[in-house]
């Protein structure tokens, strides 16, 4: 047993701490108490993976603090486990926080033994000790120490208890004195190994079991350290010492180190007393309950979307477009500008139909951002409360069958908000294949809640028979493409492997802090593609593109869609905004120009018709050209022939909708 080191003294000048630990351990809450408004969120070189980073200055020094995203191994299985890898493989001078679950140990300390083994300044915070000792859980924090050789922090980060020790303990993170030693012949092989591993922030060793475990990710890598002839010799001992155990390396390193993690245990990990049962965990059985798990999901989804949909969608944007831009920003700029700029080009182009200011900004700032801000809301609300993963398991088995997981129904669910945004969240999904399925189906089938609001409002003067076969057409296209994409598009699906947190009540703080960086990128990422998108249609407008569009689309609509020529114009400024594409139907309904089976065929093609133009440049920032232009391309396919098919339907049998 070693004993802990002898205190440093305090550091100096610029440096970095790196948060890691799996997911749901506490990591952001820690992050924002560290570093306060001082963030920045930003997507990792080459991925589409957020990672967080702040400033934070104590009386110990001045530290850059990262957030990395949560990981089960840091040989990585997602592309969050690799950006979590590559970050500790690529900064420099930093330590490292390794934030473990006081209920969870031995999951924690899988991570902070890999981590030890990369030999990297270290220290430990145990995070909701509170939680653990409801259960009869106590862990013992010195002994801990003494056999780490670290320091440890007992914290319950959600009160900010023990996170105040962090500051002045961060000068004592130091490498740990703790090693053992796997079996011979791993020992032997890692002994070959690490003669020919390039120099990196983290320990030959580490990167040697990386190797050994059939850590593929590490070839890029290697090819920028390394000359061919030693990436070779790498490879060559690799398969010579598989070639000697019948499992994969990689689950016999896991197996021996989740031993030594085993062993260590009883040290500090004493369940001394029977568990308080609280309302928690109660709540926490019921929320994946067969039945009430069910009830309690339609409750969640009623209260969210009244919130979003209701408070978010209506009342804020009614205000904000009406009331704010209508009635103030927008006619006061106009006004000046066109008394200032008396060139009728450049007030079309600040002002006009598709002005940046009449139409972007107005769009993103009065329409969007207002809702974005409630879900950002209820989103991390359930985030914080620990109900998300649930969520996701509840829904996994409806997923699977169009080969997601339950992690998917986050972006779609979003979704009824903006797909705009919820494209972008698509990030949370571990694989490209998932996050191209997923952008597929929310660009096709998934009505974001103004065009939702409009469609609702349309189908309430009409027939139920109307929204029955809208809803069923909806969702059957969503399943079958789902299904057929799941098959066709190249790429392996995800296990579904999701550890439920135990149920809390958040901290509005917390949740404040966390709405407000949110927006923050909403702002950077997403209005400058609404600018880019209007700007776009302002052109198609000046050169007559748009009218001679609008003119050629019409004889696909009046014949095969069966809808009058009117309608052409709904489904070109569609792809502009689609609810302005279903309020252009609805406006045709009014004035009695549709029948039941007209509304019905146009109200099932502009729902399945083109993403609006922001959502497009997401797509295109996201998931790159080719696949946007493909996912576009399907998606006027998939609406045009399913509205054509309903329209040839209804007209063969004669079934007119009452």
């Amino acid at each position: 047993m070693k004993k802990k080191a002898a205190s440093h003294p305090p550091k100096t000048g610029p440096e970095k701490v790196v948060l890691v630990g799996n997911p749901n351990v506490g990591k952001s809450v820690i992050f924002n108490y560290l570093t306060g408004a001082y963030r920045v969120v930003s997507n990792y070189p080459g991925t589409t993976v957020e990672v967080s980073s702040g400033s934070a200055v104590f009386k110990t020094g001045r530290y850059t603090v990262l957030d990395t995203p949560g990981v089960n191994n840091l040989i990585p299985n997602s592309e969050d486990e690799k950006v979590t890898r590559d970050i500790l493989l690529a900064e420099e001078n930093y330590s490292v926080i390794s934030v473990l679950d006081a209920k969870n140990l031995k999951r924690g300390l899988m991570i902070a033994l890999q981590l030890i083994e990369m030999g990297v300044p270290l220290l430990i915070v145990i995070n909701m000790i509170d939680e653990a000792r409801s259960r009869g859980i106590d862990i013992q924090v010195e002994a801990l120490e003494d056999i780490l050789g670290v320091r440890a922090i007992p914290a319950v980060a959600t009160r900010k208890k023990g996170l105040d020790q962090i500051p002045s303990q961060l000068p004592e993170a130091r490498k740990s004195s703790f090693a053992f030693q796997y079996s011979p012949v791993i020992e032997e092989a890692l002994r070959a190994l690490e003669p020919l591993i390039p120099s990196a922030p983290i320990s030959g060793r580490s990167i040697a079991l990386m190797l050994l475990s059939g850590d593929e990710t590490l070839r890029t890598w290697l090819e920028g350290k390394a000359d061919p002839a030693a990436i070779r010799e790498l490879e060559t001992i690799c398969r010579r010492y598989q070639s000697r155990f019948s499992e994969p390396l990689g689950y016999r390193i896991n197996v021996e180190r989740l031993a030594r993690v085993e062993a260590l245990l009883p040290a500090v990990f004493i369940k001394s007393r029977e568990t308080t049962r609280k309302w928690g965990p109660l709540l926490a059985e019921w929320s994946t309950h067969r039945v009430y798990g069910w009830l309690g999901l339609a409750l969640v989804l009623y209260i969210s979307y009244w919130i979003i949909g209701v408070l978010g969608a209506e009342i804020a944007v009614d205000f904000m477009e009406e009331v704010v831009f209508g009635t103030y920003i927008n006619p006061w700029i106009s006004r000046w500008f066109k008394a200032l700029v008396p060139v009728m080009f450049l007030q079309d182009l600040v002002v006009g139909p598709y002005g940046i200011l009449s139409m972007a900004l107005t769009y993103a700032l009065a329409l969007i951002l207002p809702i974005v801000t409630f879900f950002f809301l209820i989103f991390g609300f359930l985030e914080d409360s620990g109900y998300l993963p649930r969520l996701a398991v509840m829904s996994n088995r409806i997923f699977s069958l169009m080969g997601l997981n339950g992690k998917a129904i986050l972006p779609m669910i979003l979704g009824l908000g903006c797909d705009t945004m919820a494209t972008m969240t698509t990030r949370i999904l571990e694989t490209p294949k998932d996050k191209i399925i997923v952008t597929l189906l929310l660009a096709l089938g998934v009505p974001c809640s103004a065009q939702l609001a409009v469609v609702l409002g349309m189908l309430s003067g009409f027939s139920a028979w109307v929204i029955f076969f809208w809803v069923l057409i909806i969702v059957g296209v969503i399943m079958l493409v789902g299904f057929l994409a799941a098959r066709v598009i190249p790429g392996e699906c995800t296990s579904f492997i999701l550890e439920l947190p135990p149920l809390r009540w958040p901290q509005l703080s917390n949740i404040l802090i966390k709405t407000l960086s949110r927006l923050e990128w909403y702002l950077q990422e997403a209005v400058p593609l609404f600018i880019l998108g209007t700007l776009v249609l302002f052109t198609l407008d000046k050169t007559g593109a748009l009218a001679t569009l609008e003119r050629g689309a019409t004889p696909l609509v009046v014949w095969w869609l069966g809808l009058p020529a009117e309608s052409t114009g709904s489904f070109i400024i569609g792809f502009l905004r689609r609810d302005y594409g279903a309020a252009g139907f609805f406006n045709l309904a009014r004035q009695g120009l549709l029948n039941q089976n007209q509304i019905l065929v146009a109200l099932v093609t502009i729902t399945l018709f083109v993403p609006c133009i922001a959502n497009f440049f997401v797509i295109i920032k996201e998931r790159g050209w080719k696949v946007a232009l493909a996912i576009v391309a399907v998606v006027i396919f998939i609406a045009l022939l399913m509205g054509g098919v309903l329209n040839w339907t209804l007209f063969f049998t004669g079934w007119q909708i009452r």
